[in-house]
C-alpha cells in the first residue's frame, strides 16, 4: 500500500470512528508506529485531523468531505446490502435517476439484471458501470465535473434534470437528522439532489446506518419529502416512529427485524 493510499484509508476510518489509535493502525497496516505518526502529522497539517496522545481525532471544526475513491471503499458491506434491497424496488422498463454517491454505484451494480431501464445520472462512474447493458438507455445530466469526484453538477445538470419526469429517484446524503432533515457536505451536489427529488414520482433515500443522526453543511430537504428509506441496519425506535409518522416506508435486512 502506498503512503497516500494508507492516509486515505486512515482518513476514512477517522470519518467513521471519529478517532484512531497509533498502535491499532500500525498493526492494521503492518507498518511502524513512527510511520503512522507521520501519516497523522500529514493529516493534521492538511487540517483534516487533530493529533492526541497515542492517536488522533477527526477535525470536527471542518466539514470534511472524503475523496470519492475513499468513500467508495467505506462500509462496502453496508452499501452492497442497500444496493441489493433497492434493486428489488426497480421494475423492468422503469425510468430511474441515480445520483453520484458511492452508495448509488452499488445500486447500479445490483440492478444490472433488469431489462429495458432508462437511467439518468450525474455520475461518470455509473455511466461506465452500466455502459454494457443491452436495451437500456443511459442519459447523462451533463454539467461541470466537481473537483475530486466523478460527479456532474451545476446549472446545466439541474436544467437537464428539470426536463424529466421519472418513476423513481434513488439518492444518498451525508447525514439525516430528525430535526434538520437531509443534509449534504457540498452545496452543488445538494442542489442536484433537490432537482432529483422534484423529478421523481417515488423518492428513495439510500443511506447506511452511519448517516443517521448526522448533520452536514447544506440542506437537501426534509425527511418527509421521501417515500422510502433503505438502510443496512434496523433504525432506532425513535427513527422508526418518525418514519411511521411521516408515512415513509423503511426497508432494512430481514434478519434484523
Amino acid at each position: 500500500m502506498l503512503a497516500i493510499e494508507r492516509r486515505n484509508a486512515i482518513l476514512a476510518k477517522l470519518k467513521e470512528d471519529r478517532k484512531v489509535v497509533v498502535s491499532d493502525l500500525s498493526e492494521l497496516y503492518n507498518v511502524t508506529e513512527e510511520t503512522i505518526r507521520r501519516d497523522l502529522e500529514k493529516l493534521e497539517a492538511e487540517g483534516l485531523a487533530k493529533k492526541t496522545y497515542g492517536g488522533a481525532v477527526i477535525n470536527e471544526s471542518l466539514n470534511v468531505e472524503l475523496p470519492y475513491i475513499v468513500r467508495k471503499k467505506s462500509n462496502v458491506a453496508g452499501k452492497q446490502v442497500i444496493g441489493e434491497l433497492l434493486a428489488k424496488m426497480i421494475s423492468d422498463g422503469d425510468h430511474i435517476i441515480l445520483d453520484a454517491s458511492s452508495t448509488a454505484l452499488f445500486v447500479a451494480k445490483s440492478i444490472k439484471n433488469k431489462k429495458n431501464l432508462t437511467v439518468i445520472t450525474n455520475s461518470i462512474e455509473i455511466m461506465i458501470e452500466l455502459s454494457d447493458r443491452k436495451g437500456w438507455k443511459i442519459l447523462s445530466t451533463g454539467g461541470l465535473m466537481k473537483d475530486g469526484a466523478l460527479s456532474l453538477v451545476g446549472y446545466q445538470a439541474i436544467r437537464m434534470i428539470n426536463s424529466f419526469n421519472v418513476d423513481k429517484a434513488a439518492f444518498s446524503v451525508k447525514g439525516i437528522d430528525i430535526r434538520h432533515g437531509m443534509t449534504d457536505s457540498n452545496e452543488s451536489e445538494a442542489q442536484v439532489k433537490m432537482a432529483f427529488i422534484q423529478a421523481a414520482k417515488k423518492k428513495i433515500l439510500a443511506v447506511d446506518s452511519s448517516k443517521f443522526n448526522k448533520i452536514s453543511f447544506t440542506k437537501v430537504g426534509e425527511i418527509k419529502e421521501v417515500d422510502m428509506v433503505i438502510t443496512d441496519r434496523k433504525p432506532s425506535d425513535e427513527w422508526l416512529s418518525k418514519f411511521e409518522a411521516e408515512g415513509i416506508d423503511v426497508i432494512f435486512p430481514e434478519e434484523q427485524c
